[in-house]
Formats: C-alpha cells, sequence, structure tokens
C-alpha cells in the first residue's frame, strides 16, 4: 500500500476510453431508456458480457435563496418505494439540449423560480456500473418568482409535488446522518457547501 504513486492535482480526472463492443443486443425500450446487453473485448482479450441503461442524461438545480436556505421537493419514486426530498431536476428532453436551458426550464416548471445566477455545480454518472446516465447539478442564485412555461401542466408524480425550502446547513446534517438518499440532492448540497466554505463560490467561476 505504501508502494501506490500519489496521484498529482491534475492527474485528478476521470479518463474516457471505450472497450471495443462485439456484439450489442436491445432487451428492451421504454420512453426515455433503453437495456441493453454487450458484448465488449477486455484488454487481456477476455469477452465480457454487460447490461446496462441508455439514458439521454439529466440535470439538476441547487436554488440557494439570500437566506442559505435550498428550494426542495419530494417526489414519488417508485423503484425504490419512497417518496424522496429532491432538489428541482429533469431529463435532457431533446437530444443535444443545452443543459443549462433545461435546468431553467426545470426550475421553472417545478417550483416556479427563475435564476438571475447560474454556475456549473458538479458533473457525476449516477450508477456507472448500470445506467449511462450523466447528470450536470447547477446552482442557482439570485431567485425570483415566475410563471410555469406556457402549455405546461404537471402530471404523475409531478402532480403530486409542492415547493419547500429547507436551510443548507441542516440538509447537510440530514445527508451525513443518512437520512436523505436522492443522488442530485446528496452531491449538490455537499458540493455547495464545500464551494461555499471554500471560497464562497468565487472557484465556481460563472
Amino acid at each position: 500500500m505504501t508502494d501506490a504513486r500519489q496521484l498529482d492535482r491534475e492527474e485528478l480526472r476521470d479518463e474516457p476510453a471505450s472497450w471495443p463492443v462485439v456484439a450489442e443486443r436491445v432487451l428492451g425500450a421504454g420512453a426515455f431508456t433503453s437495456l441493453l446487453q454487450d458484448d465488449i473485448l477486455a484488454p487481456d482479450g477476455q469477452t465480457l458480457s454487460r447490461e446496462y441503461l441508455r439514458h439521454p442524461g439529466a440535470v439538476g438545480i441547487i436554488a440557494l435563496d439570500d437566506a442559505d436556505r435550498v428550494a426542495v421537493v419530494r417526489q414519488y419514486r417508485h423503484a425504490v418505494r419512497h417518496r424522496l426530498l429532491e432538489p428541482p431536476a429533469g431529463l435532457l428532453d431533446v437530444a443535444g439540449e443545452d443543459p443549462l436551458a433545461a435546468a431553467e426550464r426545470e426550475l421553472a416548471e417545478e417550483v416556479g423560480l427563475a435564476a438571475g445566477h447560474w454556475d456549473q455545480l458538479v458533473d457525476l454518472f449516477t450508477t456507472p456500473g448500470i445506467i449511462g446516465e450523466r447528470l450536470r447539478i447547477f446552482l442557482a442564485r439570485d431567485l425570483r418568482p415566475v410563471d410555469a412555461p406556457e402549455g405546461f401542466v404537471k402530471e404523475g408524480e409531478e402532480a403530486e409535488m409542492e415547493l419547500s425550502w429547507a436551510r443548507l446547513d441542516d440538509l447537510v446534517a440530514a445527508v451525513l446522518a443518512g437520512r436523505l438518499h436522492n443522488p442530485t440532492l446528496v452531491a449538490g448540497v455537499l458540493a455547495t457547501f464545500a464551494a461555499k466554505a471554500r471560497d464562497g463560490f468565487a472557484s465556481l467561476g460563472g
């Protein structure tokens, strides 16, 4: 263990890579995702079979007001049989959609807010062992109320959501106590807390 090399700062990055796909099978297709099974060729010559969900990508928004409160909703998630406390978030509805434009739309649709200042907060792969979802989380500040986009109607689980506010410090404490589990919320509030403590968001760079 002591012989392992310490990575320097510039090496702390994930590396794009793609092992050759020998065969690809679509096991099922849904409205937004597809279940695939790929046979991939590993560097040692072994062929591996891997199942995964193809996903269009998503955005999340940590909307922080002047009192250090975060806009949150409760949303039922059937896969885990929980109503999770979450920040506004949503799919990239159109191929090639700009993530910031999607975040602005979701913030208005889900909680009726707009922001005068946006920062890219953190990027993550939500469950890289099984889902190809890439999530970009933004920090939104200088908040103001707005009407939902014209023609938008909340349906399904979204129809049950209501805007609430929670103190950033309280959310961090609840995450560390294991009471909150939504990955967008967990990553977003911890990154917000760290960025604020580090330099008051100056390193986010707008």
